[in-house]
Formats: structure tokens, C-alpha cells, sequence
């Protein structure tokens, strides 16, 4: 299997958002669990520019579209 194009990080960073590993991990601890019947890119926490980003990545199966689905997974794992 072939690693992803874009590692986490490089989301966090294209969303704007801090993201050395420490940050991700506790932006994930305090967003997670997200509900099953919520999207990712629905989820109350986004700003609408972040919000279009991962609705487009998803989408459009882009280059992103792995990175977003690992973020998602992230999320929901309690």
C-alpha cells in the first residue's frame, strides 16, 4: 500500500489550523467523538473556507480525499 500524498500535518496545514503532533493530537482529543450521523466536513467546529475544503476533497476523490478519510476515522474512534 502506498503511503498517502499528503501526511496530517500537511492538512492541518491547509486548513489552517497548528499542527505539529501534539497539536493535532489534542485537536483531535477535544473534537472527538464525532457522531455517526454527523459528515466530517459538517461537524460544528469548521469555518466555512475549512468546511468547503474537505466537502471538495471528498468530493472530488482529490489528492486529499486519503489524508481527510484518516482525519474522519480520527474523530470518530472513542
Amino acid at each position: 500500500m502506498e503511503p498517502p500524498v499528503h501526511p496530517l500535518s500537511a492538512l492541518f496545514d491547509q486548513l489552517g489550523l497548528p499542527s505539529s503532533a501534539p497539536q493535532i493530537e489534542a485537536f483531535i482529543a477535544s473534537h472527538r467523538p464525532l457522531a455517526a450521523d454527523i459528515s466530517l466536513a459538517d461537524a460544528a467546529f469548521w469555518e466555512d473556507s475549512q468546511r468547503r475544503f474537505l466537502q471538495q476533497a471528498i468530493n472530488d476523490d482529490a489528492d486529499w480525499a486519503e489524508v481527510v478519510d484518516e482525519l474522519d476515522a480520527l474523530l470518530r474512534y472513542e
